[in-house]
């Protein structure tokens, strides 16, 4: 058998296990059997990492500006965030490293950071959304309705669809969406998405939130395909960060079977980095849910893919745009002014 060849056998086997393959085993083992490269040089690249002040979030910011790239990380707490970029400045050999202190569910915020970004920037390469947490019981946003959702699907809406024209602009930029394996346990289901507090259940909440993230996802993809803008979902394996110990404090004694977050950034910055469309690859892929390195099926149970289909990507836009008084169609890209 081939190196290849064993190399595709062992990584189905893992897949199948489950928790061989989300496990740290499952990056140690695909890593070394498929020889993973760091990903390409990123110097003239400009990426935005939301979620940036800590786990997985923190060690991509740390690994992109490493490889290169003008990173923006954005995070809620000043101190955290300005520690990471300090640590981010460090690796990253001449690379410029800004911060953006706010959280993304406060509407005029994130306005702000969109305005300060087209005035300072005529392309974005690269958009890699890793804020998200797990809430035990039910909390509010600040525009109402159910933070969860507010975080991991409403607020991504509104920043990419306002930072679109640099995206388009760039022709070859990349957005990641750090979801997670808990989606497989549940189905799209628009009607169902954001939780009641009688009824809420945060595992389900995070997990139905997930599910949403990877269909916004191919929303993106189809829409801006057209213009070189490829876009991702990627889950991240079982990984020791704060939200893990937070969100799940049971399921964090798993101790040595938990990912470094670094190895749960690894697909993350491979896929910001164009590593799924890459020069010279048999397939090059614009869109997909990936989890290390490889593009996975979406529905590991069956009834999870009822209904499954582009139609719900455009019910999910349309839902987002009437909960974020977003309406028609982004600016063209030719209509956005800035500079290098």
């Amino acid at each position: 058998m081939t190196t290849a060849r064993l190399a595709r056998a062992v990584d189905i086997a893992l897949e199948a296990s489950v928790v061989g393959s989300f496990s740290r085993a499952g990056a140690v083992v695909r890593g070394r059997l498929e020889h993973w490269r760091p990903p390409s040089d990123l110097t003239g690249r400009v990426v935005i990492v939301t979620g940036a002040s800590s786990g997985i979030g923190r060690a991509a910011a740390l690994e992109l500006a490493r490889l290169g790239a003008t990173v923006w990380l954005v995070g809620r707490d000043k101190a955290r965030t300005e520690a990471a970029a300090g640590e981010a400045r460090t690796l990253g050999a001449g690379a410029s490293v800004e911060t953006a202190v706010f959280d993304i569910v406060d509407t005029e915020a994130l306005d702000a950071f969109v305005a300060r970004m087209v005035t300072e920037h005529e392309r974005l390469h690269g958009l890699v959304h890793a804020a998200g947490a797990l809430f035990p019981t039910y909390r509010s946003a600040p525009d109402g309705g159910e933070l969860t959702v507010a975080t991991a699907v409403l607020a991504p809406f509104r920043l990419t669809w306002l930072l679109s024209p640099l995206l388009r602009r760039a022709g070859d930029a990349n957005i990641v969406t750090l979801s997670s394996g808990g989606m497989y346990t549940q189905p799209f289901d628009l009607a169902r998405l954001e939780m009641s507090p009688g009824e809420y259940r945060g595992t389900t909440a995070y997990a139905r939130a997930k599910r949403a993230q990877v269909v916004l996802s191919h929303e993106w993809a189809r829409r801006w395909g057209g213009d070189g803008v490829a876009s991702y979902a990627a889950h991240p394996g079982w990984v020791d960060t704060p939200g893990l110990a937070s969100g799940l404090p049971s399921f964090a004694k798993l101790g040595p079977l938990l990912r470094t977050p670094g190895q749960g950034a690894d697909t993350v910055v491979w896929l910001a980095s164009g590593g799924a469309r890459a020069p010279g690859l048999p397939d090059p892929l614009m869109e997909g849910f990936f989890h290390d390195r490889h593009r996975r099926s979406e529905h590991h149970l069956p009834w999870t893919a009822r209904g499954a289909g582009a139609a719900e990507g455009a019910r999910l836009w349309e839902w987002c745009q009437s909960h974020t008084d977003l309406r028609g169609e982004p600016p063209a890209p030719s209509t956005t002014a800035g500079k290098q």
